[in-house]
Formats: structure tokens, sequence, C-alpha cells
């Protein structure tokens, strides 16, 4: 197994929302862009919010988020993984993100959504433990995955989960789920 790394943060001194996913896919890697594949759903899932087609320019996307207060990265910094999918991460290689840093750059997020299962795990497993006291957002929330391989809900349901999801967070509702 190789090795991989993620990518930097897509963020800016006015992000109040925080998407995470666990790690690039394949396609992803190759294109050095968040969500490549073409069968991701993540930027038809965002298309209501930010107003942006998924089929525009990929730095039109990228500024469609950070104009209306969201910032896009990954849990896991690295790990090794064949393939794309989620459940082929070999945990005992993964290394997070340093989300204290993060956090201290970012002080207006208040909330967090993770893009799936996975990320959410590897994020209460591999980060929570190592923020300090007051660090980090305390609304945290999981949605649909994006994946192509997350296949048993339809596009337009995940769309709609994520929609909802996205205005009540950038309203600054809480009601997302909070940490325990």
């Amino acid at each position: 197994m190789r090795r991989i790394k993620s990518f930097p943060p897509i963020a800016d001194a006015g992000a109040r929302v925080l998407i995470l996913g666990s790690m690039p896919g394949r396609a992803s890697l190759a294109a050095g862009q968040y969500y490549a594949h073409a069968q991701n759903s993540f930027w038809r899932c965002l298309e209501q919010v930010t107003g942006v087609a998924p089929s525009s320019p990929y730095a039109v996307r990228v500024r469609a988020l950070t104009s209306r207060g969201i910032a896009l990265w990954d849990v896991l910094a690295s790990c090794e993984r064949v393939g794309s999918l989620d459940s082929a991460i070999d945990d005992a290689t993964v290394s997070a993100n340093d989300f204290a840093a993060f956090y201290r750059a970012h002080p207006r997020i208040a909330q967090v959504l993770f893009n799936g299962a996975k990320a959410e795990a590897c994020y209460r497993r591999r980060v929570m433990p190592l923020l300090a006291d007051g660090l980090g957002p305390k609304s945290l929330s999981r949605l649909p995955s994006t994946s192509p391989a997350n296949a048993s809900m339809s596009g337009a349901r995940k769309q709609r989960e994520w929609n909802s999801a996205l205005q009540k967070a950038l309203r600054g509702e809480s009601d997302c789920g909070s940490v325990g």
C-alpha cells in the first residue's frame, strides 16, 4: 500500500461552518480537487446553498463555498489505502490533520458537518481527544456520504438533507447535534 496525503483546507477568516470528509479518493487525488469523482454528489448537494452549478470551474465552486462562510477539509492528513473506499483505509496508518491549529486560525467556526460515518468516527477518535477544552466547535452532525459507494440513499434525498443541514448551520442554528 502507498501512503496518501490529503489536501490543505479550503477556508478563509469568515468561515463559520466546516465540512469534513475522511480522505480524498483516487479521482480527487489525481485531479488535485476535493470531490472530483464524477459520480460523487458533493457539489450537487451544495448547489442550492452556493448557487453554483457542479459543472462550474473548480475555482468558482471553491469561491462560492468561502463566500458563504463554508470551509472544507478532511479529518485525515495521511493514511494507507488501496482504492478509494473509506472501508479500505488501514486504521493503523492514519494520521489526523492539526485541528488545534486550524481552529485557532478560524475561531468563528461554530459547526462541523461530516460527510459520512468514517469522517465522523475518525474525528471523534483521532481529533477530539487532542483538542484542549473549549477549542473547536461543539455542534457536530453527520450527513449522508456523498460518495457513489453510498447507493442506499437517492441523490435527491442526499441533496435535501445536505441543503437543510447547511441552511441551518449557516443561520447559526446549533440543533445539528452536540459533543457528548
